[in-house]
């Protein structure tokens, strides 16, 4: 089986939003986190959702679900303290309705710009090699900081990937990186691919387009707005 966990756990604090956390931030009369969703409901290969949600808006995605027709989200879990307590919780509640060889797709709730590719793609490496990380190239210039201030090494771009989402694995494979965290009292992975590859686990790339942002700061939203917009227009005007 194939399956999903979305992680919806922010509460948006670089968004400047005072009422929502940004993954219920409308665009067009629907939430971002809906958009993201139907990648997932729309995918023939996808057979569940797990979906994490920020504390004290558990009912709100229930609705939210419930009124735009996400029939393949089979629980809705709250987040943990940090995105690693987070993303525990959905491969827990995972673990619970999904035989354990599944393979499951981590993805930021806030990240609606993937397609159907991406989502096939993955799937494809893990069933061939056991992981796959979305990236993306990179389009600028990476040039490391120095604690003086001074510019460090320029590392030369064709060398270098931004590492996106989905994050895939074998269902089991990830739950035992975790219980490992647990274990050791770490909770500072920074995703699932840093602690999957701290576990001596090879992780192997999806390319996907560059547009397949996390929307975390107004200018993020203005620009999700631009190049779904834009996406609408192409299908229409080709």
């Amino acid at each position: 089986m194939n399956i999903a966990v979305i992680f919806a756990g922010g509460t948006g604090q670089r968004m400047n939003t005072k009422t929502l956390p940004k993954q219920f931030l409308e665009l067009h009369g629907k939430p971002i986190i809906i958009y993201t969703l139907e990648h997932f409901q729309g995918h023939s290969q996808i057979d569940g959702i797990v979906l994490v949600c920020v504390e004290g808006w558990l009912d709100h995605c229930r609705r939210l679900v419930e009124k735009y027709h996400i029939t393949k989200v089979k629980a809705i879990v709250p987040g943990g303290e940090t995105g690693q307590g987070s993303i525990w919780n959905g491969l827990h509640k995972a673990a619970e309705l999904f035989p354990q060889d599944s393979v499951v797709l981590i993805h930021d709730g806030v990240r609606p710009l993937i397609d159907e590719e991406i989502i096939t793609k993955d799937i494809e490496c893990v069933q061939k090699n056991g992981s796959a990380i979305t990236v993306s190239p990179a389009i600028e210039t990476i040039a490391l900081r120095q604690d003086n201030g001074e510019v460090g090494e320029i590392v030369e771009r064709s060398r270098c990937q931004l590492a996106k989402a989905p994050q895939c694995f074998y269902l089991n494979e990830i739950m035992a990186a975790h219980q490992k965290a647990q274990n050791e009292r770490r909770s500072d992975f920074i995703d699932s691919a840093s602690l999957m590859r701290h576990y001596g686990h090879t992780l192997f790339t999806v390319e996907g387009p560059v547009e397949n942002i996390k929307i975390t700061t107004p200018s993020d939203f203005y620009l999700f707005r631009a190049l779904l917009d834009a996406r609408e227009n192409s299908q229409i005007f080709g």
